[in-house]
């Protein structure tokens, strides 16, 4: 872009700027700047004046934004989206950044102070604002905000700079324990610097280590007296008498001269009618209301019940009735526990199970991953992505430990429509650093997060981090060292956790090793919690089914995206995977089958995982590029809804499973249902079916006898008729009707047992709405020509 073109972009933004209203609304700086950029050289530059020093080029930058979005649009790179590109972004991992724009200094009163908000900032910046130092950040993953007022120039633009260090440099600064190391995993350089893991490199994710302004940047006016906290607390609900306990605790900045001239009102509505109103003098900066709210309508997880939300205002008001100050947020009323035990065996079954209102919840969801490699593009893959939870009737989201923090958007959406939130601290598959430094760094993370994300009812667990107990088993098995004695998830979070949020449960690690388990010499089936990943071969192999375990937090299956996807992420000569006659991957498919470096081992690895797996069903694997992708997406929906009805079947005896994982963050090939450009595989058909409130499903014969199961999700009673016909011979095998209890499972009956290969159609309605699900009966391997026979009848719109 010319400079005159980029003049116009910026009279446009100072034009906006001068435009926006600033009594009390956050004032802009979205919207064009500049970029800066230069390879770091070995002292990094951290002043404008050092800047002189260095031959550094400029392009127009985006904010919010990520700089390969900039450099791109400048002609600089190629899409890193398509084939091999992503690997031409190595070279800039050493690079610095400076962010730089101007702006006119808002109108604000003489009591008000000016704060420079920034609502995600990657991540190791000097900011700087008219020469000025305003301050440094270390963490992309929080918000961070600096008083301006006295640094505002009166009469003239203001000139913000954000200067970036290179977060792959800066990681030699840091002294690598012997617990931290995997071998030759690149991820140790994101162990000290607080980034989403997956951005190192990932096997769901590419290396995309990221530096940009990747939330908004705001301009925001505090005002003399200022709410800084409130906190919504259900103490104790009571379904039968429709009740709920509630504290609700805030604190304030405020003037001394001010205290007891002032008044704290709370009201609680329901669809604009007032239910509540509290009032109270303000004597203190901090204070607390207790009320119970009588004929409350309480949130509930999807199938529960309605998952009713309640309008929350707290406002401060001076002796003539004026409002000084007021914070409006929606608010549920449910109490949440998990219930788990240390160990679980067949003598001694243990639990893990979640407990909303005092009712049982079988959880039936899926993992949330990185919706983008460049987070700021997140928002805009957040409402489709959300329709696809909603649609799978999911009722439970683990945002996984090697991400970002979604944002107040995706906590809305999940308190909306009833949907759990499982939310592990972004922490990896590793021992995270032991310092003082680090633990500095955690602390005011989790405080951060923490004070943001708590008055979300959808928001069901906190998780220290996604397996970092089983991390030092991987390589350190022979030392058997205890994870228990890993202080950031034993000590640092969970006191964090205790002064901050005692309302919601608190799992150290996902999967947990506890004390018990150690000293039972870590026998992983004696986990009430697991994640099934193992050899990866057939679905119905004993490694999925002779499990102990109550809950199931990842469990996956490969599946390859449809045509249209491919031929989008691939260059044209790659859509084809492999070299001539042979399954040899092409170097484009082994790049998407994602991981690290461009000389990591085994970059085909993951890929033969649907050669295997498509052996295991049909015998033997296509050719046919369209061929091979239905065979691909036919197994991974198979294994994903025998999954997901092994463990209803068993329910409560099993407590819930969250499947891996319902979208791609970018164009691979990977075990999602969506792909990134959108498109459902057919395991996302297959589960919207099995993951209905009521379901009736078929398991594998048992003493000669396949059970006819259904189950109830929800708390009434689930009355119906069901059919069972083998598609082979159109012949009815069974018919009956049934009556479901609440929140329970009943067996309507059975099939005797035969080594006929078919597949049976389950019609099934309960009131008026009409259901259908199937059972692939027999022994594999199967005849793909005949499993796309019996496909034809499932009324699958994609046939």
């Amino acid at each position: 872009m010319g400079k005159s073109l980029f003049r116009v972009f910026l009279v446009f933004n100072l034009f906006f700027i001068l435009n926006q209203s600033v009594s009390g609304n956050p004032v802009s700086l979205n919207g064009q700047w500049m970029l800066h950029f230069w390879p770091q050289p070995e002292t990094p530059v951290t002043t404008p004046q050092l800047m002189r020093s260095v031959n550094y080029k400029t392009i127009p930058a985006s904010v919010p934004g990520n700089v390969e979005l900039d450099l791109q649009k400048a002609g600089l790179i190629k899409d890193p989206m398509i084939g091999g590109n992503v690997w031409d972004m190595r070279p800039y991992e050493g690079y610095q950044w400076c962010f730089e724009r101007n702006f006119p200094t808002p109108g604000y009163r003489q009591d008000q102070k000016v704060m420079l908000w920034f609502g995600g900032i990657d991540c190791l910046t000097d900011i700087w604002l008219n020469g000025t130092k305003v301050g440094s950040t270390e963490n992309m993953l929080i918000e961070y905000s600096f008083d301006v007022t006295d640094l505002l120039e009166k009469d003239k633009e203001n000139l913000l700079q954000v200067i970036i260090r290179s977060a792959v440099i800066e990681a030699q600064n840091y002294r690598v324990s012997p617990l931290e190391i995997k071998g030759g995993d690149a991820n140790i350089e994101s162990l000290h610097i607080r980034k989403a893991p997956h951005m190192y490199g990932w096997d769901i994710m590419p290396r995309l280590v990221s530096a940009g302004l990747w939330r908004d940047v705001e301009l925001r006016l505090a005002d003399p007296v200022r709410i800084t906290d409130v906190f919504w607390m259900t103490t104790k609900t009571n379904v039968e008498k429709r009740s709920a306990d509630m504290i609700v605790d805030y604190q304030l900045k405020i003037p001394f001269d001010q205290l007891s001239k002032l008044h704290a009102i709370l009201t609680l509505k329901k669809n604009g009618k007032e239910v509540l109103s509290r009032s109270e003098r303000v004597l203190t900066f901090a204070s607390r209301f207790r009320f119970t709210i009588n004929n409350a309508d309480l949130w509930w997880p999807r199938g529960y019940g309605d998952p009713a939300l309640y309008e929350g205002e707290l406002s401060i008001v001076d002796e003539k009735g004026n409002m000084l100050a007021s914070d409006k947020r929606n608010i549920g009323l449910r109490t949440v526990k998990l219930n788990s035990t240390e160990l679980t065996t067949p003598e001694k079954p243990g639990e893990f199970c979640f407990i909303v209102n005092g009712e049982k919840i079988f959880i039936k969801g899926t993992n949330w991953v990185p919706l983008d490699a460049l987070h700021s593009r997140d928002s805009s893959h957040l409402p489709d992505a959300m329709k696809m939870a909603v649609d799978l009737n999911c009722n439970m989201l683990r945002c996984w430990g090697g991400n970002v923090y979604e944002d107040h958007a995706f906590y809305d959406l999940c308190d909306q429509n009833g949907i759990m939130v499982w939310q592990d601290f972004s922490m990896a598959c590793t021992t995270p650093p032991q310092t003082d430094d680090f633990i500095s760094k955690i602390k005011k993370e989790v405080e951060s997060v923490v004070l943001k994300l708590r008055n979300h009812p959808s928001l069901s667990l906190w998780a220290g981090n996604n397996e970092n107990d089983a991390s030092l088993y991987w390589q350190l098995s022979d030392l058997r060292i205890n994870p228990n004695k890993e202080i950031i998830s034993r000590r640092v979070i969970p006191e964090i956790l205790f002064d901050l949020d005692p309302t919601r449960p608190y799992l150290p690690s996902s999967p947990y090793y506890t004390q018990a388990y150690y000293d039972a010499d870590q026998q992983v089936n004696l986990l009430p919690e697991r994640h099934l990943w193992g050899p990866r071969g057939y679905y119905k192999a004993s490694f999925y089914t002779d499990v102990n375990a109550h809950f199931v937090s990842e469990i996956g299956y490969h599946g390859c995206p449809n045509r249209e996807s491919l031929e989008k992420m691939f260059d044209k000569d790659f859509v084809y995977p492999w070299k001539k006659g042979t399954f040899e991957w092409n170097e484009q498919w082994q790049i998407k089958a994602v991981r690290g470096h461009e000389y990591a081992n085994n970059l085909d690895g993951r890929n033969n995982l649907m050669l295997n797996q498509i052996k295991e069903l049909f015998g033997e694997v296509p050719t046919d590029l369209d061929r091979f992708i239905f065979a691909s997406q036919s197994v991974q929906a198979e294994a994903k809804k025998f999954f997901i009805e092994f463990w209803r079947s068993a329910k409560f005896k099993r407590t819930g499973i969250l499947w891996w994982n319902l979208r791609d963050g970018w164009p691979i090939i990977s075990d999602a249902i969506t792909d990134y450009y959108g498109g459902k595989k057919l395991a996302y058909y297959y589960i919207k079916r099995v993951q209905q409130d009521a379901c009736v499903m078929i398991t594998d014969a048992h003493e000669g006898n396949h059970s006819i199961v259904a189950v109830n999700d929800s708390r009434t009673e689930k009355q119906g008729t069901v059919s069972v016909k083998d598609l082979s011979t159109m012949k009815v095998l069974f018919s009956d009707q049934f009556v479901i209890p609440v929140n329970g499972k009943t067996i309507i009956g059975h099939i005797p047992e035969n080594d006929k290969q078919s597949m049976w159609l389950i019609e099934y309605k309960i009131g008026d709405e009409k259901f259908i699900n199937h059972y692939l009966a027999g022994k594999a391997p199967f005849k793909l020509e005949d499993y796309e026979k019996w496909c034809k009848h499932l009324a699958i719109e994609r046939y």
